[in-house]
């Protein structure tokens, strides 16, 4: 069994055709898409954060409306860019999300991506230390955060406070009991993915990651996901690590799907500069027939080496189209891949 959830980018505009045309319309619908999925059996419900974007942002307002509407499914994020985080307010923030969603949450959280400013954590405050970059600074906050996320005791209780304390050092409050280990870094190169399995986080792993070689995605990816496995095994972790890949996954069983992916048919993976100096593989789309698709997904190293797989969604195309897709791969090609035991009525 794999776990099969759905990837939301929240993407928001005043266009002829979009179904979100406003910040509300994005919002809304990314609530309802994640009750749907849990209808429909899915597993997770996760979403992009971009910040100075039209696109889903402040992701715990967000989260702790899904986990009050639904009761199952995983609720999660792909990925929050540490380098505007504030460490503690993060951890009561996710506290108080992961108790309102009864312990589902599941963060990713990373150094983050190009951005749609110039150095944009600086007008939220940031500022790397000396001797430090911008990814320093994001590795360090993360870190902070898992030790917050510890729930040990580490701030002096005032001697006169307006509330009663308990005995000895606080902490930040809520706590939610078991976030620590529901903490996942979005890594794209070796080096990252080694560093994440020595401090204990979950592997997500996007639709590209950094050329290291000039083998085809998948293929890069899973070398990764092994590389990653391999440190964890050398930390002596003593649980299992969760590992996610996403992909762009589209049956086509209608002149609907026809009509938006079918040229999709012709995909193939892409070498790209994602940085100035940092060339990267992107991976392709897979859109055809079930039939076919289950054939080609069966030749993805990566996606069979990990344990969940996060459908990226077209969220513009409105949440009955985006279930629709969810439901095709959850009906049409899981059960024929082994991640279900059989088709959902």
């Amino acid at each position: 069994m794999k776990r099969i959830g759905f990837l939301s980018f929240g993407h928001w505009s005043p266009q002829r055709g979009s179904a979100t045309q406003t910040a509300s319309d994005a919002l809304l619908q990314s609530i309802d898409l994640a009750v749907a999925a849990e209808e429909l059996g899915a597993d997770g419900a996760y979403f992009r954060v971009h910040h100075f974007a039209r696109q889903l942002a402040s992701p715990f307002p967000l989260l702790a409306a899904i986990g009050a509407r639904t009761s199952r499914i995983e609720i999660g994020t792909g990925v929050i860019d540490m380098r505007y985080e504030n460490p503690l307010y993060f951890a009561e923030d996710a506290g108080a999300a992961d108790i309102i969603a009864g312990g589902r949450l599941q963060l990713g959280i990373s150094r983050g991506s190009p951005e749609q400013v110039v150095d944009g954590w600086r007008y939220f405050g940031a500022e790397p230390r000396d001797g430090e970059d911008d990814a320093d600074m994001a590795r360090r906050r993360a870190d902070e955060l898992l030790e917050v996320l510890r729930g040990d005791g580490f701030a002096q209780p005032n001697p006169r406070p307006m509330f009663p304390n308990p005995p000895g050092l606080l902490r930040v409050e809520p706590f939610s009991e078991g976030l620590r280990d529901r903490i996942w870094w979005g890594a794209a190169s070796t080096p990252t993915v080694e560093w994440a399995a020595q401090r204990g986080m979950n592997l997500m792993s996007s639709t590209l990651v950094f050329a290291e070689s000039d083998e085809p995605f998948h293929v890069q990816q899973r070398k990764q996901i092994d590389a990653f496995r391999a440190a964890w095994e050398a930390a002596g972790h003593e649980r299992e690590p969760r590992v996610s890949v996403s992909r762009s996954i589209f049956p086509i069983v209608s002149d609907l799907d026809r009509a938006y992916f079918g040229r999709e048919r012709e995909s193939r993976d892409s070498f790209g500069m994602i940085e100035p100096t940092v060339q990267a593989v992107f991976g392709r789309s897979y859109a055809d027939e079930p039939d076919v698709l289950v054939e080609q997904l069966r030749e993805d190293e990566a996606i069979a080496a990990a344990d969940t797989l996060l459908l990226t969604v077209p969220n513009q195309l409105g949440v009955d189209y985006n279930a629709a897709v969810i439901e095709n791969v959850l009906q049409h090609v899981a059960p024929a891949l082994g991640w279900r035991d059989a088709v959902l009525s």
